[in-house]
């Protein structure tokens, strides 16, 4: 057989075996990467969204090496998830939790606890506050109960 028929053949075989082209094969559901699915906050609460007009709040928080949120509560679902940095918080009686770099989270609810960054590197996380318009997205509190 000829060199360029060889090449040829080549060619067309490589076109059959070809993946499908990205418009064929990229899904809604292949972009996605699953960060938290759940009705339960860290503290095992079922999830109650606030009565009212819906008010979606997000932010990235950042929290220097040595920083502390202070005691606080959430009266409105908060969904956490942590970009950098180690945060250790604290539930008071229901214990201590840590969070790193890629852990989902959603919040206590009305509950006392206070973050501290005991690292390094500054904390960045992103929050999302499930509020409704009137209700704080957090509150100061008394120390852990």
């Amino acid at each position: 057989m000829a060199p360029h028929r060889i090449a040829l053949v080549i060619a067309a075989f490589l076109a059959l075996a070809a993946p499908a082209s990205a418009e064929q094969t990229v899904s809604y559901q292949s972009l996605l990467t699953p960060l938290f699915s759940g009705n339960q906050t860290v503290l095992g609460q079922t999830i109650a969204y606030p009565e009212g007009t819906p008010q979606i709040t997000s932010a990235i928080v950042m929290l220097p090496p040595g920083g502390e949120t202070k005691w606080h509560t959430h009266e409105v679902p908060l969904f956490a998830y942590i970009l950098e940095g180690e945060i250790t918080i604290d539930y008071g009686s229901k214990g201590v939790k840590v969070y790193k770099p890629g852990d989902a989270v959603l919040e206590a609810i009305d509950w006392p606890h206070n973050g501290t960054n005991k690292g390094t590197v500054p904390v960045r996380l992103l929050a999302v506050y499930i509020g409704a318009e009137g209700k704080a997205n957090a509150a100061s509190a008394a120390g852990g109960e």
